[in-house]
């Protein structure tokens, strides 16, 4: 058996060795930021299941699953942020209106129903923030007549 008489020098080497550390840093890192965003997408789908299985309860036709997750996400998205604040709610009581812009706008008695989507999502997504929430949502006064 022979032995192989080493041609390069060690600077050369030391090259190697630093660019087959670094790739393997890099693909290290890649691997850990992809596995938190799966981590994320399945976290988003299993709140997203859940809040289907809601909307089907409450008697609510529901989009799919992964559009759902797409608008939601993990943490609720818009609906759970600061969703307390007088910004949130002053929007939420705009969509309660008889539709007429300008002077015409003018406060309706809404269905019972409009924002039970809202309280489901919380629900799901934010129940931290849910009894303040549901609080303000019991204030309104709405009635049962869509559908009557």
């Amino acid at each position: 058996m022979s032995t192989h008489t080493e041609s390069q020098s060690s600077r050369e080497r030391s090259w190697i060795y630093i660019t087959a550390c670094v790739l393997l840093a890099v693909a290290a890192i890649v691997a850990l930021l992809l596995f938190e965003d799966v981590r994320e997408s399945n976290r988003a789908q299993e709140k997203a299941d859940e809040l289907v299985l809601a909307l089907d309860e409450a008697g609510a036709r529901s989009p799919d699953a992964e559009r759902i997750a797409a608008v939601l996400g993990d943490d609720g998205g818009a609906v759970c942020e600061d969703p307390n604040s007088a910004l949130k709610r002053a929007t939420a009581l705009s969509l309660l209106v008889n539709g007429a812009t300008g002077p015409g706008g003018r406060p309706v008695i809404a269905d019972s129903r409009v924002i039970q989507g809202q309280l489901l999502i919380m629900e799901v997504y934010c129940p931290d923030e849910l009894d303040e929430f549901r609080e303000f949502a019991e204030d309104l006064e709405t009635d049962d007549h869509v559908g009557n």
